[in-house]
């Protein structure tokens, strides 16, 4: 087996053609409904994963040849607030800094704006791939994060999971015809065994709360003094500014 030297080029096997199909329908049914102005792909720049969103600007970015926008994930070079939606295609697992990537998106998201993130899942066939050996190659090398502990970051960090499903539950057999073979296992897995899909697929929301009015302790006992308004007190009030236009302060001697 020849080795890839990058997640591109493991797409290009039969099983990576395999993931990529299920991944891309996923990504093109979610995008389609979020709506905003800005949107960015990190990564996988071969691939669009935005194709279907509906937002007058989308680009890729990362520190790969192919992207719009070359960045380091760790340091985005957004303005707070100015992004509605990023979406993050194995990312994380290929990085050494995970948290920090997602404390950089939490900053760049508008309020109510959204992220979704696609990763292998550890407690999955594919998961048990990796753990037979093979570390050395594409996707196996990658640090494969587990769904509760992705959740545990997204939360402390302020966002909301609010839709997630699983996905690639035939094993990652590199012969084709072997992997046509399971292929029934995608269909049965979303019923039978829905957490052992190969890869997960989360979408999150960036929550900030609301503004609360804060109304003053009036004093009761100072209220029930007030002395309500009379047909003279107004007539005295309408006299004082017709004799001050400028609303000049009058002072009593």
């Amino acid at each position: 087996m020849s080795t890839m030297n990058t997640l591109s080029e493991w797409f290009s096997t039969p099983p990576g053609k395999y993931l990529l199909e299920c991944e891309q329908a996923l990504f093109d049914h979610s995008v389609a409904d979020i709506f905003g102005y800005n949107a960015i792909q990190f990564g996988l720049a071969e691939y669009d994963f935005l194709r279907t969103s509906r937002m007058p600007l989308r680009a890729t970015a990362g520190d790969e040849i192919g992207v719009q926008v070359r960045l380091d994930a760790e340091e985005l070079p957004f303005g707070c607030c100015s992004l509605d939606l990023v979406i993050l295609p194995h990312v994380l697992e290929f990085h050494p800094q995970p948290h920090q990537i997602l404390r950089e998106v939490v900053r760049v998201l508008r309020p109510e704006g959204n992220v979704i993130i696609s990763g292998f899942n550890p407690h999955s066939l594919w998961g048990a791939r990796r753990a037979l050996g093979a570390q050395m190659n594409y996707p196996w090398c990658g640090n494969f994060i587990t769904l509760p502990r992705l959740k545990d970051w997204l939360a402390l960090l302020g966002l909301n999971v609010i839709t997630g499903r699983f996905a690639c539950y035939a094993p990652p057999l590199s012969n084709p015809n072997w992997l046509n073979r399971f292929h029934f296992m995608e269909s049965a897995g979303d019923r039978w065994w829905a957490v052992w899909g190969g890869v997960y697929f989360l979408q999150a929301i960036k929550h900030v709360s609301g503004m609360h009015l804060i109304k003053p302790r009036w004093n009761e006992g100072l209220v029930g003094k007030l002395i309500p308004a009379t047909p003279k007190l107004n007539r005295e009030i309408s006299q004082c500014t017709a004799q001050n236009p400028e609303g000049r302060t009058i002072h009593n001697e």
